[in-house]
């Protein structure tokens, strides 16, 4: 046997050896999570849906055709309320369409259900709250074309529809989204497009409605190639909620299609973790390999979300499937939200407890989107003006001066039957001054580090030494890391005593001199 015959016989083991071996499963890819039968996992479906075949079920296009809105046909699927069984009587309420898929992941007996608030409405969506308004962003007011809403500089809102997969009970476009007489047309499109080709200052295109997922492939993909033949279009992005209510819609001709158009980024819109399933997972997958970033955009939601632990098991599932979560929204004026709305306190609340608490990229942004049209403006020292026990003034990027009119009525969020509230993870080091005035330690000891064997070296580890691990700044507080902290006393680095600071009246303090850090840079300005 020559040495091309051993060569090519090794060839052949090592194939068929290959071929023998049970392929790997990355036990942590939410897109690669299998069921108790070993195929890929589902997410439960209603009893009346149990005798859908399968390639029905995965079919968009059947989901789409047999969404669930009348109160008869909800009621055999969930067991209402009787305020529910108001909302879905009322005569002229905000449009209920729910696909089969996403009214299945409700527990037909809890009213409280998360998703089930979200989309079932109730009677309350019919009272009127103070500053209400039909549109409150002020988007006809900013529209040049009709569909077309230009508020920011280079950078514009593109509806192409009003028709979604499923409807939102505190839309913000609810004074058009669901009005089939009130959709955009091919002819209304090519308006927008032709406004874009004149507006050379455009460099940034958001595509929402509605849906664009919703609408059919062919007039999709128009839209799309229109926007990338406008030389000065640099990115796009889509605004969508159909991965969520709708997830068979991602296919791989649609991701096909969309990865001709690159740069192309995509936002989702997921409120609660309940609403991540394997079919989620598997979607955004789907997505993400055909290249496109993945962002989230949630809306706090009184009884929905309104909880620190919620936002943050929702945003570690959202980075667990590369959603990078984005904005969190305060709900909006408009009609029929008036029951969803929290408090902006809320939302600082939940601002701190996830900051530092988790993941810097799992942080969104907390915005208010301005009442009358001026954009969206982070909750923060520098656009937060005032804030009292009914009003919010804010100042966006213009300078313009807005309020936000605080809810009269606020039902807060029950910890006691909270299940994330009662699974809270411990947080050693993580409660603030309070943990610091109860006694709780404020650093973590090392651990694990007890010798290193680097090239021969047996010595201790450096972290193993205590005075590495004293925390200063603190004051005289008994650690276990070491000894008793000891308190600093000024010193101008000779063996007589300190020169006496001088006293300044308010204002009069000198300016530090160049090099020097300021007193913000301390940590004193809070």
């Amino acid at each position: 046997m020559d040495a091309k015959e051993i060569q090519a016989a090794v060839a052949h083991q090592a194939a068929v050896a290959a071929a023998t071996e049970t392929p790997w499963i990355n036990p942590r890819d939410p897109a690669r999570a299998l069921g108790p039968d070993g195929r890929p996992a589902v997410s439960r479906r209603a009893p009346i849906y149990e005798d859908v075949p399968d390639e029905k079920w995965n079919d968009w296009r059947w989901q789409l055709s047999n969404r669930v809105n009348s109160l008869e046909e909800v009621a055999a699927v969930l067991n209402l309320t009787d305020e529910e069984k108001e909302g879905l009587s009322a005569p002229d309420k905000f449009r209920v369409d729910i696909t089969p898929y996403f009214i299945s992941l409700i527990d037909p007996d809890d009213p409280a259900d998360p998703i089930r608030r979200q989309v079932i409405p109730v009677g309350r969506e019919q009272q009127a709250f103070t500053a209400m308004m039909e549109d409150s962003l002020a988007e006809d007011r900013h529209s040049p074309v009709p569909g077309l809403v230009h508020r920011y500089p280079d950078r514009v809102l593109m509806l192409v529809t009003t028709q979604c997969a499923s409807y939102c009970r505190y839309c913000t476009r609810s004074r058009i989204v669901g009005d089939p007489t009130q959709n955009f047309n091919s002819k209304e499109h090519e308006a927008q497009l032709d406004y874009l080709r004149r507006t050379p200052q455009v460099r940034d295109v958001l595509i929402s409605g509605g849906d664009g997922l919703t609408l059919a492939p062919k007039l999709f993909e128009r839209i799309l190639r229109g926007l990338r033949e406008i030389p000065h279009i640099e990115i796009i992005r889509i605004g969508s909620r159909v991965p969520v209510f709708l997830p068979q819609r991602i296919d791989d001709e649609l991701c096909a299609m969309l990865e001709q158009y690159h740069p192309l980024w995509i936002n989702l819109h997921f409120n609660h973790p309940n609403e991540i399933t394997p079919e989620v997972s598997r979607a955004v997958d789907k997505l993400t390999r055909a290249g496109l970033p993945v962002g989230n955009q949630s809306v706090l939601l009184a009884g929905v979300n309104d909880c620190v632990h919620i936002q943050r098991s929702l945003v570690h599932k959202l980075v667990e499937n590369r959603i990078r979560p984005y904005y969190l929204y305060q709900c909006d004026l408009v009609e029929g939200s008036g029951h969803f709305r929290t408090p902006v306190g809320k939302g600082l609340e939940i601002m701190e407890g996830l900051r530092g608490h988790t993941s810097g990229y799992a942080v969104p942004t907390y915005v208010i989107d301005a009442p009358g049209g001026g954009g969206k403006i982070p909750v923060m020292p520098n656009y937060l003006i005032s804030y009292s026990d009914h009003k919010v003034v804010l100042r966006n990027y213009e300078g313009y001066i807005t309020t936000y009119e605080e809810p009269e009525t606020y039902q807060r969020h029950d910890q006691a039957s909270c299940r994330y509230c009662l699974a809270q993870r411990p947080e050693p080091g993580q409660s603030g001054v309070l943990g610091l005035l109860e006694g709780e330690r404020l650093w973590i000891e090392p651990a694990g580090f007890e010798q290193t064997h680097q090239r021969g070296n047996v010595e201790a580890h450096r972290l193993q030494d205590p005075s590495k691990w004293v925390p200063f700044g603190v004051g005289a507080i008994e650690g276990r890391a070491g000894a008793p902290l000891k308190v600093l006393e000024a010193s101008n680095g000779a063996s007589e005593p300190a020169a006496r600071t001088p006293d300044y009246g308010p204002g009069e303090e000198p300016r530090p001199r160049d090099g020097e850090p300021t007193a913000s840079a301390h940590g004193e300005l809070l």
